[in-house]
């Protein structure tokens, strides 16, 4: 069948009618655990009351008015957002692509206005992920996105994580700030060291240059804090946030020190939607929950259950599984072959998942996502693992009597 829409997506032969909680609902009434939140974007899962509420409210008050009038709500998420974390200054975006060209803009800024104007270039890492613009996919640096697009936009350049002499030798007069998610999503749930943000931090202060965190897919307590950088100790330059933070609603945020943005002046860079009423009332009614006392210990406790759940897993399937990889409520599992297989045949299991790069298949639940939701994916993982062990079998003819797959209670997952 034709449809309108541009095909630059392949989505999956699957539609929703609605949702509730860490569940969705087709239009023919099958049910589907989801735990791939729209990309890590429902952080608080489907239909949340107090989400709701807070959109409703607003919608019967005010939509938008655009960033030449001042907006309450704005102001109070980004003085509750500066307040949590190591930010003098929020600019509110629609996602989190925009978050990360203003972080890049904010960064080039900062050096002109320091009288160095030759420091524009960025590096970034094998690896990563910030978003479809023509500068940001020179930022990503995957060659798959480059295509067809003309030439790279310049003032990127890429190195591999860990590798301190190839970091050195990219790193120049020229060089204004190092850029690198704390988790890499989309690249395959690397993730980086506290060790790594460390060092990193240690290079920006001895070279004078900025330290940018896309923390789009890592923060709003995906990890089990606000952001994930927290938990090596450092200070970064500048964040940048969306995914979480609306709670499924769009918006992104670029947060900053002062001296970071110190050249972001009235006119150097602007928005129409950034930081509408609409979703300023969501990502403060967001940040009400996530900041709740005991809210990020209940992420700890289902991430550390899913762990070792999917360790479990791991060792049950090991022809199928190199490994278990990620933090917090993002985690994943690395495979042998095409992820997609074991995608759709979670499909047949109802439970939905995500692919990224690497071989990984990605999971991302509600961070409000409760126990038994949790040994309920392990079940139904197991059972995906299980099917396509059995065609792996079948493909290649093997002799003798199938393996049979493992029991609820060998995996830890009675109720």
């Amino acid at each position: 069948m034709t449809r309108p829409l541009l095909p630059v997506a392949s989505p999956f032969e699957l539609a929703f009618e609605f949702g509730r909680g860490s569940w969705l609902y087709s239009q023919s009434g099958e049910r589907y655990l989801d735990f791939a939140s729209g990309i890590a974007v429902n952080a608080l899962g489907h239909g949340h009351p107090r989400l709701i509420r807070a959109l409703k409210t607003q919608a019967g008050k005010l939509w938008h008015t655009s960033n030449l009038v001042r907006v309450p709500e704005a102001e109070r998420l980004a003085q509750r957002l500066t307040e949590a974390s190591f930010a003098d200054v929020v600019f509110f975006a629609n996602s989190g692509g925009e978050a990360n060209e203003a972080a890049v803009k904010m960064a080039r800024k900062h050096h002109s206005a320091t009288g160095r104007p030759e420091r524009y270039r960025v590096v970034t890492f094998d690896g990563a992920f910030h978003g479809r613009s023509l500068a940001m996919i020179a930022a990503t640096g995957y060659a798959k996105y480059l295509e067809g697009f003309g030439p790279k936009v310049d003032g990127f350049d890429q190195a591999v994580l860990g590798d301190w002499q190839g970091l050195d030798a990219l790193l120049s007069a020229q060089t204004a700030a190092i850029m690198l998610e704390p988790v890499q999503g989309e690249g395959g749930l690397r993730t980086v060291e506290p060790e790594i943000l460390i060092r990193l931090r240690q290079i920006c202060d001895e070279r004078g240059l900025l330290l940018i965190l896309d923390e789009v897919q890592s923060g709003v307590g995906r990890t089990g804090k606000l952001f994930a950088h927290e938990w090596s100790g450092i200070k970064p330059d500048i964040v940048t946030l969306a995914k979480g933070i609306g709670g499924g609603f769009p918006m992104g945020a670029c947060l900053a020190t002062r001296e970071a943005a110190k050249g972001m002046l009235p006119g150097s860079h602007g928005t129409t939607f950034g930081g509408n009423p609409l979703a300023m009332a969501v990502g403060n009614a967001v940040l009400d929950i996530v900041l709740d006392a005991g809210f990020f210990e209940h992420v700890l406790e289902m991430a550390e259950l899913f762990r070792e759940l999917l360790v479990g897993i791991q060792r049950q399937h090991g022809e199928l599984i190199c490994d278990v990889r990620g933090a917090g409520l993002l985690q994943g599992l690395r495979l042998h072959g095409d992820p997609l297989e074991l995608v759709h045949a979670l499909h047949a299991e109802r439970m939905l998942s995500v692919p990224a790069r690497d071989g990984v298949v990605r999971f991302a639940p509600p961070l409000t996502v409760r126990p038994r939701e949790i040994k309920e994916a392990a079940r139904r993982i197991q059972a995906a693992c299980t099917a396509l062990r059995g065609k792996s079998g079948s493909r290649q003819s093997r002799p003798g009597k199938p393996e049979a797959a493992s029991s609820s209670a060998t995996l830890g997952l009675r109720p």
